[in-house]
């Protein structure tokens, strides 16, 4: 892994982090926005565990927020969110899958 590829992972879990932050505290607008970023800086870069395991957290965030403000493109971010979690086969991303697939039924 580069040092560009190594600083875009720390960048984009940050994002992440924040965004988990934001969405706690109420925040659900910036929550997206802070996901979207880190989704943004993901998916530029080659498939690789790591990003798959991110891209899977934050695809499933994404449908989160975007339930509680009843926009239709959550279903969307749970597909592909659910999408990564199984090919990562982490154990979180995967019970946050299933999670997330419980509340949409």
């Amino acid at each position: 892994m580069t040092s560009y590829q190594h600083n875009q992972y720390e960048r984009a879990a940050r994002a992440l982090q924040d965004g988990r932050e934001a969405a706690q505290a109420g925040e659900v607008r910036l929550a997206l926005n802070m996901i979207e970023q880190a989704l943004d800086m993901l998916e530029v870069l080659a498939p690789h565990r790591e990003r798959d395991i991110l891209l899977a957290q934050a695809h499933l965030g994404s449908y989160q927020l975007l339930t509680v403000l009843g926009k239709p493109q959550a279903a969307q971010h749970l597909r592909r969110g659910v999408s990564y979690a199984r090919t990562t086969r982490d154990p979180l991303a995967r019970e946050l899958a299933q999670e997330c697939l419980e509340s949409a039924r």
